[in-house]
């Protein structure tokens, strides 16, 4: 019984996340800072959950920011994600073994 009661709560508190813009905000928004902020706020909330996540998914920060490093360098070359996820991969499991 427990259970439900925690799962209608959650239920409840993420519908009134999600619907509580809809019912404040009925006219366009005309500020152009409110939209530049509304508008890279999932950017940055998804920075702020992932890049953490990074420095503690091996044993070592060291390999792990090894990872991060390669990751950023093929970003700044301009080569896919793909190409980018791959890279930190190798170079993070391949440094486990050395650190």
């Amino acid at each position: 019984m427990k259970m439900i009661a925690l799962m209608a709560v959650m239920a409840i508190v993420t519908y009134i996340i999600r619907a509580l813009p809809i019912t404040l905000f009925r006219k366009e928004i005309k500020s152009k800072w409110l939209k530049s902020f509304l508008y890279y706020i999932p950017y940055a909330v998804l920075g702020a959950m992932t890049f953490p996540a990074i420095f503690f998914s091996t044993g070592s920060v060291f390999s792990a920011s090894l990872g991060l490093v390669g990751a950023m360098l093929m970003a700044f070359f301009d080569k896919g994600l793909m190409a980018a996820a791959v890279t930190s991969v190798v170079i993070a499991f391949v440094s486990v073994f050395f650190v």
